[in-house]
């Protein structure tokens, strides 16, 4: 029985995923559980696996097309199973049903009758209209040479299939189908240094001809900004700002550091680690709002804002507060890396309770961050740098980071927000407190 290739939920806020590329290509047989094709959520590039086993039999939409959640994107079926019902119910798609079975696959009658009745009529007087084809014969057509557009499909509804192209391959005179063909090799073998920039020049990052680049919004794009206009415009947010001593974080680190690698950590990660506890004693601070309830978390899942060159994604370090220096780093440079390559699962950048962004590192010295709903909260934290200080009656040299708390006021009020600053700085200011 034939199964459905679906365009999957695979993340929890995916609504459409874009098909990066096939992995099977139409006529491979797949088992449940093979790797069909890869797709872009709004978070990653995920495997889209096959749930059926049997022959990969239609494609119905090209890479790089998007598709909504639930779609039907291709068709696997026996090798002989007519699927014209489900290719034609999906005509309306963004492509094209494939050729029919393997011939590798089939009885050996078919396939030799299948090449000698296909119609390959090449039609040079045929419509110059869009043509309906299966990305199979496209690609073989653009490969062989042939002319899409002057021939008459021998698919359903007149969609031209791979036999279609095969025939008129054969049959076209050498020249036509040669053409393309000798035409490729003649640009590449040339080693001048005028071809050799071309590619170079198309490799580097953004670069724009002209007065302007329009370039796609990926999957990741649209959902950061679509969630962030949801928090930014209902959500009603006030800031508070606070000055925090790191002076002894930066001793913490040094005394860490001189023990080994093994314990080395980042600023970062102290700050998630304090967070996690602040979060514990004020869980006014650690809640999600629900619309018609606050929910409230005993656990403190932190997500730590990653910049990727497709967007921003918050991987979560969860039970932070029970976690040490050196696991929460551990599992920041895990996550971190693993959302760099796309490669993050859902459960980890999912149900995080309070988020972190920190773009010290880029020298910045104080930003506001924009809450990531349904958290009440994210705190933005600026660059590190040293500043002189009037105490017991001389300038002292200090070490100063400033730190912002985003807050949801339905869920958080001002000194409540106050009071979680005030745990925190004193934590980061005494370390060592953190031990208890």
């Amino acid at each position: 029985m034939a199964t459905k290739v679906m365009m999957e939920a695979l993340s929890p806020t995916m609504e459409e995923g874009r098909l990066v590329k096939w992995v099977k290509n139409v006529g491979d047989a797949v088992k449940t559980g093979d790797t069909i094709g890869e797709v872009e959520t709004d978070k990653a590039i995920m495997e889209l696996v096959a749930r059926g086993d049997g022959v990969l039999r239609a494609q119905l939409i090209t890479e790089g097309t998007t598709a909504a959640v639930g779609a039907v994107i291709g068709v696997i079926a026996a090798a002989d199973e007519d699927i014209a019902s489900l290719t034609g119910a999906a005509a309306s798609a963004p492509a094209a049903e494939a050729p029919p079975a393997a011939p590798a696959a089939a009885p050996a009658a078919a396939p030799v009758a299948a090449p000698a009745a296909a119609p390959v009529a090449v039609d040079a007087a045929a419509p110059s209209g869009p043509v309906r084809s299966s990305p199979l014969a496209r690609r073989m057509a653009a490969e062989k040479g042939v002319n899409i557009g002057a021939i008459h499909g021998s698919g359903p509804g007149g969609r031209v299939i791979r036999r279609d192209i095969e025939g008129a391959a054969a049959a076209a005179p050498v020249g036509t189908a040669a053409t393309p063909a000798a035409a490729a090799p003649a640009v590449a073998p040339v080693a001048t240094a005028s071809s050799k920039a071309a590619p170079t020049a198309v490799a580097t990052a953004m670069q724009i001809d002209g007065e302007f680049k329009d370039v796609a919004l990926t999957q990741m794009r649209k959902t950061i900004a679509r969630r962030l206009s949801e928090s930014i415009g209902p959500v009603p947010t006030f800031y508070l700002t606070s000055e925090i001593d790191m002076t002894k974080v930066g001793q913490l680190r040094e005394q860490m550091v001189a023990n080994g690698d093994q314990y080395k950590v980042s600023v970062n990660d102290i700050i998630i680690k304090a967070v996690a506890i602040a979060l514990t004693r004020h869980p006014e601070c650690n809640a999600h709002w629900m619309t018609d309830h606050i929910r409230y978390f005993s656990a403190a899942h932190v997500g730590m804002a990653v910049a990727t060159d497709d967007g921003l994604i918050v991987p979560v370090i969860r039970d932070a507060q029970l976690k040490g220096l050196g696991q929460i780093g551990k599992e920041a440079r895990e996550l971190a890396k693993k959302a760099r390559e796309r490669k993050l699962q859902p459960a980890e950048f999912t149900g995080g309770t309070f988020s972190v962004s920190n773009l010290g590192m880029f020298g910045i010295d104080q930003f506001t961050a924009i809450i990531n709903p349904p958290e009440a909260a994210i705190l933005a934290v600026g660059a590190t740098e040293t500043k002189p200080v009037w105490e017991n009656g001389q300038f002292v040299p200090r070490q100063r980071m400033r730190v912002t708390l985003s807050c949801d006021h339905r869920v958080i009020d001002g000194a409540v927000g106050a009071k979680f600053l005030q745990t925190l700085r004193g934590l980061l200011e005494a370390p060592m407190m953190m031990l208890f």
